[in-house]
């Protein structure tokens, strides 16, 4: 299956597939041509997927060579970053080297920023092969790290020249890594697509069966939905803070956790981050009454956490305090007008409290 992410001069195709990684090598050269590759992958998805990406590659007759970095989202920083620059220019690519990204959101951000910054951008492909990145960052062209005044502060948008998602790679995860990609998948379904919300309620047993034909409607719908918004305003100046839905409240509780050496994963986060903003959305009567507990039993029913761990919320409201949403002071977010609908509005910094008030499990 083909879609293309609309942006002019700059579109590209989001390839999926439903077997594995054999047609990677070909969907890069039919894109690119015969560039020269730098394949950037960490140390748990290679030795599981290398074989296969390396077969491919040689098949369609090209070139590559391949730097590893650790796993872990503490990974995505900013020593790591600079590492992965100078080790690609070691190997000196020119202009014309494509940076493949392998892996999860991480390796995606990671690889993606340096990509966007060495020799001022090199083509750049996208191999997400977790449901997460898969639904989230491997499009759009937002990459970047962390720092340790918030996530994501620091990167650049650089899009992809093309996505390649291959479903037999979801095979890999665990049962925690899959869970985490429904999170964003529930969020598109509030956010513009009241069909696939309704999927994720009604076909929870096969979802979390991980039944291939609607793991890839999954992604299908999920991609559809963020190609649109990003075709829409590809750099956030507008409409695109929509596809935040869920992050105010999650990136503060995953920015927490990661401080205090016990995170969760980021589709969890925004799984509890999008529980506090319907609600709040529903107690603000932007919405029907009800929504709230429809989207906390659909989350549920994916065996997503609806409780977040105890936090003082005084923490997670300095963590809120370095959003980049956050202009002026206040925040740009979406707010829940019914389930596939949303509308942009920005809200004073003093009301996030409420936000996160909205959830169990604070400490306030």
């Amino acid at each position: 299956m083909r879609m293309t992410v609309e942006l002019g001069e700059r579109s590209y195709p989001v390839m999926l597939d439903t077997g594995g990684l054999e047609g990677l090598g070909s969907a890069i050269a039919s894109v690119l041509g015969s560039p020269r590759c730098i394949v950037v992958s960490n140390d748990v998805v290679w030795p599981l997927l290398g074989g296969s990406v390396e077969a491919s590659l040689a098949d369609a007759g090209l070139s590559f060579s391949l730097i590893l970095v650790p796993d872990g989202e503490e990974q995505k920083n900013l020593n790591r970053w600079r590492g992965l620059v100078e080790e690609m220019l070691r190997r000196k690519v020119d202009r014309g080297t494509a940076v493949v990204a392998v892996g999860g959101g991480v390796i995606g951000d990671l690889a993606g920023f340096a990509a966007a910054t060495v020799m001022r951008g090199l083509p750049l492909v996208q191999v997400p092969t977790t449901l997460l990145a898969m639904v989230d960052s491997s499009v759009g062209g937002k990459t970047g790290v962390n720092t340790d005044l918030g996530k994501n502060l620091v990167g650049a948008f650089h899009q992809p020249r093309l996505v390649f998602a291959s479903m037999g790679t979801l095979s890999t995860l665990s049962d925690d890594e899959f869970r985490s990609g429904l999170g964003e998948v529930v969020k598109h379904g509030v956010l513009a697509d009241r069909a696939l919300f309704e999927v994720c309620g009604s076909q929870a047993k096969r979802i979390v069966a991980r039944d291939p034909l609607l793991s890839c409607e999954l992604v299908e719908r999920s991609i559809r939905v963020k190609a649109g918004v990003v075709a829409q305003d590809e750099r956030e100046a507008g409409l695109r803070a929509i596809l935040n839905l869920g992050h105010t409240v999650g990136h503060a509780i995953e920015a927490t956790l990661l401080r205090s050496g016990s995170p969760l994963p980021h589709g969890v986060c925004v799984g509890l981050g999008l529980i506090a903003e319907v609600r709040w959305a529903e107690a603000c009567g932007a919405c029907p009454e009800g929504t709230g507990d429809r989207v906390q039993s659909v989350l549920s029913g994916l065996g997503l956490p609806i409780r977040s761990p105890p936090i003082e919320l005084d923490e997670l409201m300095r963590a809120a305090s370095f959003d980049k949403k956050a202009v002026r002071g206040t925040l740009r977010t979406a707010i829940v007008e019914d389930i596939g609908r949303v509308r942009l509005t920005e809200i004073p910094q003093e009301e996030v409290r409420d936000l996160f008030n909205s959830l169990p499990g604070f400490l306030r």
